[in-house]
């Protein structure tokens, strides 16, 4: 299997690139504040109120509580924990918290094109929103770590050296983002990277051996069979759970060009399948600021993975996206079409698709562009992964109120998941493979770069046209 090549300075003129094309472009430098220590390597963190802070050249580190765990709640295994959150900022404005609950981005503030600093992530202030009945039950995966399988499993079981796998049924008749207790709903053990090198960072690990029943990576993860989705629902039936006991870190790290990279890594004892994504929902305007439908989106993609139904599994057809709702190949608003009449649309109540990237296979390079005229906000993805699950918030009920306190409606927020294709392990010579085996090492590699332009002058649409109510 072949995953994802390290980032190179192709990168940087892709960025650069993707400025040039939508308009003029300022980089607003804004000075961090200053922090007490200086340090070089690396920092164990221990759990704890606060704990203290790094800082170099315009970036830093620092921690602080975030409260703990609720206990007795099923599908949430370390009731009682001690959550830390983890802040990263640099000297131009942007800052990113990161939480060891779930691997959850909590914020990330950047500058607009007038200098003034926003949250543009959705998420909670505090961890009583992450873990509140009125989220479990929508389960939106604000802000996190997504695995051991990003996406869904067709019927919760899939075949691998011709043995069947049966893992948690948690999404109508499928399996989704790693089952009832998937990675974001994880203890991960933190270690701080302070600056260095140009950048700051913050290392998460999984599978201790001192206690691997605790942490992301075990053998037999994602089949809870005491947990179902209610009545009326089809039954939780999964008897084995993910083959293979995984180590796992997910490192985050920060420079002074507003680029944010996640680096996945894992190794496995046995055979077994891996997909890992983050599930950040972005709103460039602001999180809390009202819905999506006026971003601009492009993505770097002549075709998709059309689904069956509702039920959002691939139909094993690569379709071209030309003459669709899904070209996104030039810039378009993403409220400009998502009420057409399209059966694919319909199925998902809007975008909620995966989309095949147009580079070659392991190759680190653009996934998608998606600009807010309103704030001049663009955010620049680039990744190795082979797709591109592009959720337009369609499930956002209002039942979630956000770290501004306002209400989570319907297209208030999109998610960008870079990952390889939904139902692979069962599209086996037909999507590229996810199959992990002893002696290979899944490394992958993702960037989410923060920048400003001027006004773009292409497609336009009138969100007020659009606004759920």
């Amino acid at each position: 299997m072949h995953h994802a090549l390290r980032v190179s300075k192709t990168f940087v003129a892709i960025a650069a690139a993707a400025l040039l094309a939508i308009g003029t472009t300022a980089v607003f430098a804004m000075g961090a504040s200053a922090h007490r220590t200086q340090h070089h390597g690396s920092s164990k963190s221990h759990k704890g109120p606060h704990h203290g802070s790094f800082h170099k050249g315009g970036l830093s580190i620092t921690s602080d509580s975030f409260g703990n765990l609720p206990t007795g709640v099923p599908n949430i295994p370390e009731g009682g924990a001690a959550v830390t959150r983890y802040t990263l900022s640099n000297a131009h404005g942007m800052s990113v918290s990161i939480l060891d609950y779930g691997g959850i981005i909590q914020s990330l503030s950047v500058p607009d094109r007038r200098g003034h600093e926003a949250d543009v992530t959705l998420g909670f202030a505090n961890i009583q929103g992450y873990t509140s009945a009125a989220y479990l039950k929508s389960n939106p995966y604000f802000g996190a770590i997504i695995g051991r399988y990003a996406n869904r499993i067709a019927g919760g079981k899939f075949t691998l050296n011709g043995k069947q796998w049966s893992v948690d049924v948690n999404n109508n008749a499928n399996s989704l983002h790693g089952g009832f207790t998937g990675y974001d709903k994880e203890m991960w053990d933190a270690t701080e990277v302070p600056p260095n090198h140009g950048t700051v960072g913050l290392t998460l690990t999984g599978h201790s051996t001192q206690d691997p029943n605790r942490l992301p990576g075990t053998a037999g993860e994602g089949c809870n069979p005491a947990l179902n989705q209610g009545v009326g629902s089809p039954p939780n039936t999964c008897t084995t759970g993910y083959p293979g006991n995984l180590t796992i870190s997910v490192t985050f790290t920060l420079d002074n060009q507003n680029r944010l990279t996640f680096h996945y890594h894992a190794t496995t004892d046995a055979p077994t399948v891996v997909n890992l994504t983050n599930h950040s929902y972005w709103n460039l305007s602001g999180e809390g600021s009202g819905t999506i439908y006026d971003h601009q989106l492009q993505i770097n993609a002549d075709s998709y993975t059309p689904v069956q139904d509702s039920g959002a599994i691939p139909t094993g057809v690569i379709a071209p996206v030309a003459g669709t709702p899904f070209d996104f190949t030039r810039f378009h608003a993403i409220g400009e079409r998502i009420r057409d009449n399209d059966p694919q649309l319909v199925f998902g109540r809007g975008y909620d698709h995966n989309w095949v990237l147009s580079k070659p296979l392991g190759q680190f390079g653009l996934a998608a562009r998606l600009f807010d005229p309103a704030s001049g906000r663009l955010l620049t993805i680039s990744t190795d992964q082979p797709g591109l699950q592009f959720y337009s918030g369609n499930f956002l009920d209002g039942t979630l109120y956000g770290t501004s306190g306002r209400q989570y409606r319907q297209g208030d927020g999109l998610a960008l998941e870079t990952q390889h294709f939904p139902d692979s392990p069962n599209e086996v010579g037909n999507f590229p493979s996810t199959e992990l085996d002893p002696g290979q090492t899944y490394d992958s590699m993702t960037t989410y770069q923060f920048s400003v332009a001027g006004p773009y002058h292409g497609s336009s649409h009138h969100s007020s046209s659009h606004h759920h109510s």
